[in-house]
């Protein structure tokens, strides 16, 4: 009788896989960000970021998404080379498994996915940031129908699947804090929605959803 062996039988080799995809994915990520960033201030005169004034609201979670993106990018990187570095990391053991990290791969991938056809569909609207001059129009169509703020959602999904994928103390900590700053940063951005488009905005708020 002939016996099939699972693909992925056991979590030492999903784990050392995942290992090498993350550290291969934050680069590309942080690659991609790099160039498209570029791109669309070569082609934006006021440019695509805005950090705000120095210390507010705003400037303190961009600062922390930089921070703990570079962070991320290092130890995830630093992983692949120097396997002791684990040791420092507090892996949570018990969710260390192959159903857990399994997940936590697709999540990541799933969640930076959706981030980036957002992206990609906001075309010239996006931005880093507030934009005290913008932007000139309500976006309320495409995934904007279902969520008010669908890029953020597969961020967060991201950030949700990267501590499944490195359950420890490193990662629970990146979860907790990007979460945090993402729902800070969400509340900012409603108001300065509000304060340009007003009733249309308020009115958008009762129909869609701020996550799900």
């Amino acid at each position: 009788m002939i016996t099939y062996q699972p693909l992925i039988n056991d979590s030492a080799s999903l784990i050392e896989f995942t290992r090498i995809y993350l550290a291969v994915f934050y680069t590309f990520v942080a690659g991609f960000y790099t160039v498209r960033i570029l791109y669309k201030n070569s082609n934006t005169p006021s440019g695509v970021i805005f950090t705000g004034t120095k210390y507010c609201a705003n400037w303190w979670n961009h600062f922390v998404f930089r921070f703990f993106r570079a962070a991320i990018w290092l130890v995830c990187v630093v992983r692949v080379f120097i396997p002791a570095t684990d040791n420092y990391l507090g892996i949570f053991v018990p969710l260390n498994t192959w159903p857990g990290v399994m997940l936590g791969n697709a999540l990541l991938t799933v969640g930076f996915i959706l981030t980036m056809v957002v992206h990609f569909n906001m075309a010239s609207l996006w931005r880093s940031g507030i934009d005290p001059q913008g932007p000139d129009e309500l976006k309320v169509n495409g995934f904007y129908a279902y969520s008010r703020n669908p890029m953020y959602l597969g961020v967060a999904a991201a950030q949700l699947g990267f501590f499944l994928a490195l359950p420890s103390v490193f990662s629970l900590v990146c979860l907790l804090v990007g979460l945090t700053a993402l729902y800070r940063q969400v509340l900012i951005e409603e108001q300065h929605l509000v304060s340009i488009f007003n009733t249309q905005y308020k009115k958008y708020k009762e129909l869609v959803p701020r996550w799900l």
